[in-house]
């Protein structure tokens, strides 16, 4: 069994023991993973200069890379995204290949594939954020369905899908 955990100054990961953890994830210091979280092959979750937490039942994408960020509670960061000095709050979703650095995503926000987050931004909740640089719309001035987006990527099988692949996990 590959496992790709490692110290950082004397602080080693934690994981829940409900926690799905990708054997071919990284996981560096001072990292969190909450329970029914799951963290997908090629993810590196680096907590060396500061804490990196991922929330109870979120999921962070294939080769996503987080350092010193927080993650909520039912929230997701797509495949590729990157995350730096960043929170995103609970129930918010990052899209594939987008960059988030040292800013706050809002609770219920939604980050746009491919968009940029430059420092500083502090997205409000429920918010459509898209752009390079990022611009932000409530969702209540979209016609996003944002329900239909979270229950398309946090329940059914996308949701049991960690459960259903018994050689990825540890």
């Amino acid at each position: 069994m590959d496992s790709r955990e490692y110290a950082f100054e004397g602080t080693e990961p934690d994981r829940h023991g409900y926690a799905h953890v990708s054997r071919e994830a990284t996981l560096v210091g001072d990292v969190s993973v909450g329970a029914n979280a799951n963290v997908w092959p090629g993810v590196v979750l680096r907590g060396d200069v500061g804490p990196v937490e991922i929330g109870r039942e979120s999921a962070v994408g294939d080769n996503a890379v987080l350092h010193a960020s927080t993650v909520g509670e039912r929230a997701l960061v797509g495949h590729g995204a990157i995350l730096n000095d960043a929170t995103v709050e609970d129930g918010a979703l990052v899209g594939f290949n987008s960059t988030v650095s040292d800013a706050t995503i809002g609770a219920g926000s939604i980050v746009a594939m491919g968009t940029v987050v430059p420092p500083g931004y502090e997205v409000p909740p429920d918010s459509f954020v898209r752009g390079t640089p990022a611009s932000v719309t409530p969702l209540s001035e979209t016609d996003i369905d944002a329900e239909a987006v979270f229950e398309a990527f946090s329940s059914g099988d996308y949701a049991n899908l960690a459960d259903r692949h018994e050689d990825l996990f540890e």
